[in-house]
């Protein structure tokens, strides 16, 4: 009779523990990145409606009344000059602080390659958010850190070449969990765990001399990737749609680099694919550090003249 009994318990017990068993591999194997790309799609959050207008260049005026500015420098950048009406923050606050924005926000940083990441971010989260281009660096001459860093590092560099691009391969895309099913919440969760982590850079000595480090993207049209030259192995791919499939021809299993002119479309990418899961991270000074004397472009190109002498406060 004990037998039986204990036979019996079993026999109940085997459909609990199965049904348990599914329940967590359901919750586990619940692909949260594809929800979530699908969801971008949907809601007009694709790549090329955050780089829509994403910077003004309020240098040339000097009038920016019309935006609630954050200002993510440190204190001590801050202390040497100020826009005023500007509120300085720690870059880990950006969502709380953007919360209590009046007007559209305009985010200002150094050289507005980390503002454009910031900005990125913050349209992924809903707010009406622009950069200041060139930053702090182009408002005020005393504050420009954009002149010292110009160079030509790519003449002559083993690395750099005209050569057409490689062909761009399907890959599958990362893959992150999530117990959430909520294509919104997930984002929320994501856009709050790259802001935690910060701004992610690499300098373009390393990227040049270590191409085959690194998954790189030149976001350039075709014309300017032949005719300016780039960095060897570079793909092209753009505009690196996730609705058209463009940005499954990243390699999720490398660290993804992207450059472009100025490192401030680079900066807004990168925090976009990191957002989808992607280790990716933004090459600074873009051609402006690789050949800033070439004749083959104009557009983007920085010079010390370009810096204004906006009014500052400290």
């Amino acid at each position: 009779m004990k037998k039986l009994s204990l036979y019996l318990l079993i026999l109940f017990l085997i459909p609990t523990f199965l049904l348990t068993g599914c329940k967590e591999d359901n919750e586990v194997e619940f692909d949260g990145q594809k929800a979530l790309t699908e969801y971008l799609v949907a809601q007009n959050l694709d790549l090329n409606k955050i780089l829509e207008n994403f910077v003004v260049d309020s240098r040339l005026t000097g009038d920016v009344s019309s935006f609630y500015i954050l200002d993510i420098r440190t204190a001590a950048e801050y202390a040497q000059g100020r826009i005023a009406g500007s509120t300085r923050i720690d870059f880990a606050n950006l969502l709380t602080e953007a919360a209590k924005a009046t007007k559209p926000i305009l985010v200002v940083c150094k050289t507005g390659q980390t503002a454009t990441f910031a900005v990125s971010l913050l349209r992924l989260s809903g707010y009406d958010a622009k950069a200041l281009k060139w930053g702090m660096a182009g408002w005020n001459k005393d504050l420009d850190t954009w002149t010292p860093n110009i160079g030509n590092i790519s003449v002559g560099h083993a690395n750099w070449n005209k050569e057409a691009a490689p062909a761009n391969v399907t890959n599958l895309a990362p893959k992150f969990t999530s117990t959430d099913t909520n294509p919104a919440n997930i984002l929320k969760a994501r856009v709050a765990a790259v802001v935690a982590e910060g701004f992610k850079s690499v300098t373009p000595e390393d990227v040049l001399s270590n191409p085959g480090n690194y998954f790189i993207n030149n976001y350039f049209p075709e014309a300017d990737y032949l005719n300016f030259g780039h960095i060897k192995g570079a793909y092209r791919i753009q505009p690196m749609l996730v609705g058209a499939g463009q940005v499954n021809f990243l390699d999720p299993k490398k660290k993804i680099v992207t450059y472009c002119y100025t490192g401030q479309t680079s900066g807004a990418i990168t925090a976009y694919l990191r957002v989808l899961g992607y280790d990716a991270v933004s090459m600074l000074w873009g051609m402006n550090k690789l050949h800033n004397a070439s004749t083959a472009w104009t557009s983007n190109k920085w010079a010390a003249d370009m810096a204004k002498s906006n009014p500052v406060s400290k």
